[in-house]
């Protein structure tokens, strides 16, 4: 198999069959036993399902079950080969549950058709009506009455894509499920992954053989490994050689998922069927979303769950964490704990794992299950001051909204420009578009990862690129909770992207980190990029009915960046930058308005001059919020 793909899989999923400690294994096969079954469903489809029993179970030391779904393989297959690692963490490994892994439909071992982002069904009338809520149903059903030696309750996880399968799962209404914990879940495709604010995630383009292929029976091997695209080593040059979105056909014209994408290009029934937050209602089962404050593919996801849920069920016991994590990547210890060339501290993955994660789940699945856990609302990693915070609620309640500004001259302040008229502006040119990282392997992996901390120095410099700054801060200052950029702007074209980022610049005589692993790095004036986020124009009013802008027309455009807790340090300063491209991580827009990007022809990919204004009538900026 591809070997980004064989790391893909492992970060996503923390694949079984992932390399750990020999003792590790040893462990497992002297204290579980293996047992496979496949699982009957409602319509008679039937999913291949796992199990590792603790040898010692009995009538009198049952077990809780705790389960993974997952579309990636729930390897290794057959029942002599034994994983190398059970469970969310080794903690709980040896605490001993019934770990039970699952493929879904359509994947795998296992039985029917497989569809991305199940759509729940919420009237279900007739048992063809099917997803994963009711797979899940049946699922925990029949390990109720064929499983001995449990204690009746059931609790799951899972990362990334199977964290979308904990929350579709979580609505099964099962009385048994007592715990759910999605961790970096994908929520809606339109937002997360694939798609941010309808600009497609172009950075994902060696991706779709994984999810746009069905397998023609069931299997214990990959059956795409021969459609993957073989990339140019500079995926900037080979995605703008390719040109226009509708020259992805050439590798793509019979892949199922890429064809949908083509032809649903805003947010229209196909994708709002596939949107899993509308139908968070009356949770069942305590829920912890975990995130990583640096995961470059589900950032919305995890956000975007907690508060859904909290806003629908105020009385269910709902919590966060997010740490100073990449994607997944605190379901494994790294002692020093990097996100690209950025410390945060040692062993901040076994904190979450001991102190978090293993006494949720002991609390719900083995205790006394009153939601008396001892954790917090949330439990947030500042990433500034590289320390773990608590919170009641999040946002947090004292919080203060502020705005901070864009000023003549490249400033940024919180006062209001007072200028009668004032504006910025640069020539976004869709043939020479701003790359939205210095690392062009980057470019070519399976899915994009450093650049949601990297250095923005090589932006910075670029005439298509506004850059506004503070001056250096007098005393810290932290930003927690939600982001919203607020822009005033016109455009010669009649349609528009625009990327800002909210970075934190190092002061001149930032000393390096003795973890650099690349020497080359210099973090004095380091501009680390916080975080950030694209918006399509066309879909400022509504993202299923895209608008033209009307040219040299002043414009309001507000779309909120997703949420933060960082502290600017004294001797630093806040900076913001505007662009309209970030290639390849985003597709470029034409910037002539056009009904269909993913159709558009080489001709439609024009110039235009953008203006941000910046005047007391029609100010732009970030709005923050400040907490004392």
């Amino acid at each position: 198999m591809n070997r980004l793909l064989l790391v893909f899989f492992w970060l996503l999923t923390q694949s079984l069959a992932g390399a750990q400690p020999q003792s590790d294994e040893a462990y497992i096969k002297e204290n579980y036993t293996k047992k496979i079954y496949d699982i009957p469903m409602r319509d008679g489809v039937k999913l291949h399902t796992i199990l590792y029993v603790p040898k010692n179970a009995s009538a009198t030391a049952a077990y809780p079950f705790m389960m993974q779904r997952t579309c990636y393989s729930i390897a290794p297959y057959g029942p002599d080969a034994y994983p190398t690692r059970l469970g969310p963490n080794p903690f709980m490994m040896r605490d001993k549950y019934i770990f039970v892994y699952q493929d879904v439909r359509g994947r795998y071992m296992s039985e029917g058709t497989w569809t991305n982002m199940t759509p729940h069904i919420a009237d279900k009338k007739t048992k063809n009506d099917v997803d994963e809520a009711s797979d899940m149903y049946d699922t925990i059903e029949w390990l109720l009455k064929n499983v001995p030696n449990h204690n009746g309750r059931v609790g799951q996880w899972g990362i990334s894509y199977p964290g979308f399968y904990t929350t579709a799962s979580a609505l099964s209404g099962h009385p048994a499920l007592k715990a759910s914990s999605p961790q970096a879940p994908i929520s809606d495709f339109f937002f997360d992954d694939f798609h941010h604010n309808g600009a497609y995630t172009q950075g994902y383009y060696l991706t779709f053989p994984v999810f746009g292929i069905q397998h023609p029976k069931p299997t214990t091997e990959s059956w795409f490994n021969d459609k993957f695209i073989q990339a140019k080593p500079d995926g900037y040059t080979f995605n703008l050689e390719l040109g226009p979105l509708k020259n992805f056909d050439k590798y793509y014209k019979d892949n199922f998922f890429w064809q949908e994408m083509m032809e649903h290009p805003n947010k229209d029934e196909f994708w709002q069927k596939r949107d899993i937050l509308p139908h968070l209602k009356n949770v069942k089962p305590a829920f912890m979303t975990v995130g990583g404050w640096f995961d470059a593919e589900d950032l919305y996801g995890p956000l975007n769950t907690y508060k859904t849920i909290e806003k629908n069920n105020p009385k269910a016991y709902n919590t966060l964490v997010m740490g100073p994590f990449g994607h997944g990547r605190w379901s494994r210890e790294t002692g020093p704990t990097l996100h690209n060339d950025i410390y945060f501290g040692d062993s901040i993955a076994t904190f979450y794992q001991k102190n978090i994660e293993t006494q949720f789940f002991a609390h719900f699945l083995k205790g006394a299950g009153d939601g008396k856990t001892g954790l917090p609302e949330a439990y947030l990693f500042n990433t500034g001051k590289n320390e773990w915070r608590t919170f009641e609620q999040w946002p947090a309640a004292k919080a203060t909204k502020k705005m901070l500004y864009f000023q003549p001259n490249g400033k940024l302040s919180f006062e209001k420009p007072t200028a009668a008229a004032s504006f910025a502006e640069y020539v976004s040119d869709p043939m020479k578009p701003v790359p939205y990282t210095e690392d062009y392997t980057q470019m070519t992996g399976f899915t994009p990862f450093n650049y949601m901390s990297e250095d923005q120095r090589f932006a910075a410099t670029r005439p298509d690129v506004l850059v506004f700054a503070t001056d250096v801060l007098t005393e810290d200052l932290t930003l927690g909770g939600e982001l919203m950029a607020m822009l005033n702007f016109s455009t010669t074209g009649t349609d528009a992207d625009f990327f800002v980022k909210l970075i934190d610049v190092y002061p001149d005589d930032e000393k390096n980190h003795k973890y650099l692993t690349d020497k080359e790095v210099v973090l004095a004036g380091y501009q680390q990029m916080v975080r950030s986020e694209v918006m399509r124009a066309r879909f400022r009013n509504s993202f299923s009915k895209p608008e033209p802008l009307k040219a040299n027309t002043l414009t309001p455009l507000n779309f909120r960046l997703q949420d933060v807790l960082h502290t600017f340090k004294k001797g630093h300063k806040i900076m913001v930058q505007v662009q309209s491209t970030a290639f390849p991580l985003f597709d470029r827009n034409p910037q002539k308005y056009v009904e269909n990007i993913y159709k558009a022809n080489a001709e439609d990919f024009v110039k235009a001059t953008q203006r941000i204004f910046m005047q007391a009538n029609a100010a732009s900026g970030l709005e923050v919020e400040v907490l004392e």
